[in-house]
């Protein structure tokens, strides 16, 4: 080593048995320095890691205030070897420092990395390099091989390198000795393993960083520090030992370009450090090492897992009784002293429960795997912590709506008829319309409880934190961000169907501010589109504004004002969108059409219908359009009365007769039938019109259909054909077309007022 008051103690990713052993190591130490492999930008956050209000896991986030996509997270755990020395060097007042290469330095060569590689089709000679034959770059299994410590690990007859370090440093117990071990073990795999394929940008990176790194152990010897402790990744501790001279590294640094970071702290969680750590080597079981680390070592640590596993699978109604976690025990103590260890870890006792327990079913283990290997802790950060001031305002509205982040998916069943819930749904909205995917909307509308209910699946991300950032440059609150970000993409918007539903997202958000520009940017480019297929896509979304604004209170005068303008419009442009069309563009008209007529009917408004019926009059004459089309429209007006059983009879003869082509005629029955074999089962005239003109065929005519017939009622399930051969066994019924009821108008009236109250439709 070049001097003996640098003490390298080499970590591998977040474990127990590092950390145990290394707070033991700074004990017997007493170092008057300590450094940390970490960004210096980041030592404004150490003042936090005692704070009362930081919860574990949490990670540093470093990112470029001018570029979110720019940042890089340093998480921690309660069992990361970093997070306890930092504890133990602040709670003594020992100086602490990050010795890694600036972020600020990072973020500029990648950058410039980008560019680079934007430029060249093969960067950094890759070409090149795949067909050399460097006897000492492993190409064979590279993703295998991208370990490091695999060669360890097979040597000592693990599958991988990750299995042999959990055993060996994770699961034992305090030994002061394992950093000598792991200084002597990394110099051997770096000095006699096949080097890793990397790219020479990587390869510059690494030495970057380890110039940077003895640069700072210098700079803290030249402080007059006598007892330095050195905490990095156990990679680095042969580059570590030996400095060269600093002429050599300040080389290598001089001239880096350099970009503005900033630093805060970020909640994380385990289901994120699960797949990535801050040394490339993903925690499989964080929860696992947070039991380990709080059982101390102990003997017991087997019986105290087992006995929580009891408890959940007891809690889900499992069966699950002391005998069963005896014998697993013993089990597990068994599996370990034949593998050749002191004590059962968790494949042990994965295996033991498993048999023991669930009878070997793998079924209740992802129980066990979800809650007690990987584990759904999720962290949080002070309010002292820096933040920007959008983060801020949507934690204090969390608060005060009580919507905790969870790091668990969570249902979530809002009631806007209540104001709690309204203002939750509303929060939601802002957040989605920021692309802050906090929540995900499942249903809308059609909850069997009415269409004043929404229904949210809620998971909170630590990826998040990027996005709100990423949202702040909008604005300083989530509703002032959000009105600014709605109103911009208005301005920008070039087609109706975003803008129609940019209005409806902006109406569920309940941003008052920005409905006028948003109603106003699409009144606009409506006044000049001529595409009859946008105008038709717009209508939907807004006739839900319409029908279903109410229920939150808003305003939806303007919305129906262009709605007005936009049904006649596209029922007019209908039929000559509908001709010359082939097959694909026949099924995005159809999808555009029923749309439209469902939304057509919500509305409710007799002159809007009776235009679009005559369009649908127009469209469904044979041969005017695509037969797909034409059976569509006719089934429409059949569906809505507007022509008799009769009328469509007539249709569905010409449509399917012997001098048709089979191609036109089987797409007519397609568009005809619309996908719905329940409702041909349940609609008893339309049933009675199908099974006359199949009767009525001659056998030369009735073999032409039977292939058009089969391939139309392919699209029905099993149960919906097999419920149709059992109705046309039965005898048919004669069905009356017409019935004419005697109405009393004003007595059919009077349950109206008291339906829409029971219904919550207030107006």
């Amino acid at each position: 080593m070049a001097d003996s008051c640098f003490h390298l103690f080499g970590i591998r990713h977040h474990g127990p048995g590092c950390a145990r052993s290394l707070v033991q190591a700074l004990d017997a130490l007493q170092p008057d320095c300590l450094l940390v492999e970490g960004p210096p930008e980041g030592e404004v956050m150490l003042p936090f890691v005692l704070d009362a209000g930081l919860t574990l896991p949490v990670a540093l986030l470093i990112y470029n205030p001018d570029d979110s996509q720019q940042a890089a997270f340093y998480p921690f755990a309660e069992f990361s070897p970093e997070w306890q020395a930092l504890g133990y060097a602040l709670a003594r007042n020992t100086p602490t420092r990050f010795m890694d290469l600036p972020m600020s330095c990072q973020f500029a060569l990648d950058k410039a990395h980008d560019v680079e590689r934007a430029s060249c089709p093969f960067p950094n000679g890759l070409e090149a390099r795949s067909t050399s034959a460097d006897a000492n770059v492993c190409t064979e299994g590279a993703d295998l091989y991208a370990d490091p410590l695999h060669w360890l690990g097979q040597a000592a007859g693990y599958d991988d390198g990750e299995s042999w370090w959990n055993h060996l440093v994770e699961e034992r117990n305090d030994s002061l000795e394992l950093f000598a071990a792991i200084a002597e073990a990394m110099t051997t795999v770096r000095s006699e393993a096949p080097a890793r394929r990397r790219s020479d940008y990587e390869q510059q990176r690494e030495i970057l960083r380890e110039a940077h790194m003895r640069k700072t152990m210098r700079q803290a010897q030249k402080d007059g520090f006598e007892r330095i402790a050195v905490v990095c990744g156990a990679w680095h501790v042969p580059a570590l030992e030996k400095l060269p001279s600093a002429k050599a590294d300040n080389d290598l640094l001089k001239a880096l370009p350099k970009t503005k970071v900033a630093a805060t702290w970020a909640p994380w969680s385990y289901h994120n450090l699960s797949n990535a750590s801050g040394y490339g080597a993903g925690i499989a079981a964080p929860a696992w090492y947070e039991h380990l680390w709080r059982s101390g070592g102990t003997r017991q640590r087997a019986v105290g897992w087992l006995a929580r596993a009891a408890r959940l699978f007891r809690a889900e109604d499992l069966d699950c009784s002391s005998a069963h976690i005896i014998e697993a025990v013993r089990l597990a103590d068994a599996l370990a002293a034949l593998r050749g260890h002191h004590q059962p870890g968790l494949d042990e006792l994965c295996e033991a429960l498993r048999t023991v327990v669930c009878m070997g079913d793998d079924a209740p283990m992802q129980l066990i795997h979800r809650q007690l290997v990987v584990g759904d802790r999720l962290g949080g950060i002070p309010e002292q912590a820096p933040a920007v001031p959008l983060q801020r305002d949507l934690e204090q509205q969390q608060k005060s709506l009580k919507l905790k982040p969870e790091a668990t998916r969570k249902a979530l069943d809002l009631d806007l008829r209540q104001a709690n819930d309204l203002a939750r749904s509303h929060l939601l909205h802002r957040l989605s319309l920021l692309d802050i995917g906090w929540g995900d909307l499942n249903k809308t509308g059609k909850s069997a409880k009415g269409t004043f209910h929404e229904l949210w699946t809620l998971q909170w991300q630590p990826e998040l934190v990027l996005a709100v950032i990423t949202a702040s440059r909008w604005g300083n609150t989530v509703e002032g961000a959000a009105t600014a970000k709605a109103v911009d993409r208005a301005q920008a918007a070039q087609s109706l169907p975003e803008l129609s539903e940019l209005v409806n997202q902006t109406l569920l958000a309940d941003l008052q501010a920005a409905i006028g520009p948003v109603t106003q940017a699409l009144e606009n480019l409506a006044a000049v589109a001529s595409d009859v297929a946008q105008l038709l896509a717009a209508i939907p979304p807004l006739t839900h504004i319409v029908r279903y604004g109410n229920v939150r209170n808003t305003d939806v005068a303007m919305v129906n004002a262009v709605l007005e303008g936009l049904i006649p419009r596209a029922a007019i442009g209908l039929s000559g969108a509908c001709s010359s069309l082939d097959d694909d563009a026949a099924q995005a008209m159809r999808e555009h059409i029923a749309a439209t007529h469902k939304a057509v009917r919500l509305l409710a408004h007799e002159e809007l219908s009776g235009e679009w019926h005559e369009a649908l009059q127009r469209v469904a004459h044979l041969g005017s359009s695509h037969g797909l089309i034409c059976g569509l429209a006719a089934r429409l007006l059949f569906d809505d009365q507007v022509e008799n059983a009769d009328q469509t009879a007539i249709r569905m003869s010409q449509a399917l007769s012997v001098g048709n082509d089979p191609g036109p005629a089987a797409a007519w029955l397609e568009g005809f039938l619309n996908r719905s074999g329940m409702v041909l089962l349940h609609d008893d005239p339309l049933w009675t019109m199908v099974d006359e003109w199949l009767a009525g065929l001659v056998e030369e005519h009735f073999l032409r259909v039977v292939p058009l017939l089969r391939r139309t009622f392919a699209t029905f399930n099993a149960h919906e054909r097999r419920q149709m051969g059992e109705r046309a066994q039965r005898p048919m019924q004669t069905v009356s077309r017409q019935i004419d009821a005697d109405w009393d108008a004003a007595r059919a009236e009077q349950p109206i007022p008291l339906l829409r109250l029971l219904l919550g439709l207030s107006r």
